[in-house]
């Protein structure tokens, strides 16, 4: 078993080391990237600008595009944040480059056991990176092959997976109601 600390600097590298499939929890109300706070202000003052998702749906494209596969499952605070309500209307931009986004409630995850409390990414079902935040986003993340921690990920993936509902359909069947 291998413990890992990754630095932010380190942490994008991440995604250039997984060889089939990446997939991400993702459990809080807001994140505070640097790079997100102008767009953020600009969607809020009604002047929506996406561009900065621009190369991160390049990445994805490049790595669907080699075969891989990459998912997560968001979690929707009750109520909405106003960060969440951000990112569900640019997500379509996500699911255009080949990510496998769904939603879950908060109600829905507080009803099942184990809940995981931290964000995490799992890379072909054998390392889990933990994530780790501090007051400017993403400061790295906790990375191990832990054969019980990876197992503890997959089961979690596996249970929200097939209880969150894909970003499309959230849209017409949830959101529009």
């Amino acid at each position: 078993m291998t413990v890992e600390r990754v630095s932010r600097v380190r942490f994008p590298e991440l995604f250039d080391t997984f060889s089939s499939t990446a997939w991400r929890w993702e459990c809080q109300g807001e994140y505070h990237e640097p790079d997100e706070a102008e767009p953020f202000a600009a969607w809020k003052a009604g002047h929506p600008d996406d561009s900065f998702l621009q190369p991160w749906c390049e990445k994805i494209r490049k790595l669907t595009g080699e075969g891989k596969t990459f998912g997560r499952v968001r979690m929707l605070t009750e109520p909405l944040t106003e960060y969440l309500e951000w990112m569900l209307s640019f997500t379509h931009l996500n699911i255009d480059a080949g990510e496998d986004i769904r939603w879950i409630a908060e109600s829905t995850v507080a009803a099942l056991p184990n809940r995981p409390r931290d964000d995490f990414y799992i890379f072909d079902d054998v390392r889990v990176a933990t994530l780790l935040f501090d007051e400017n986003g993403v400061c790295g993340a906790e990375v191990t092959d832990d054969r019980d921690a990876v197992q503890r990920a997959l089961k979690w993936r596996h249970l929200v997976s097939d209880l969150a509902i894909p970003h499309s359909k959230y849209l017409t069947d949830v959101r529009s109601v």
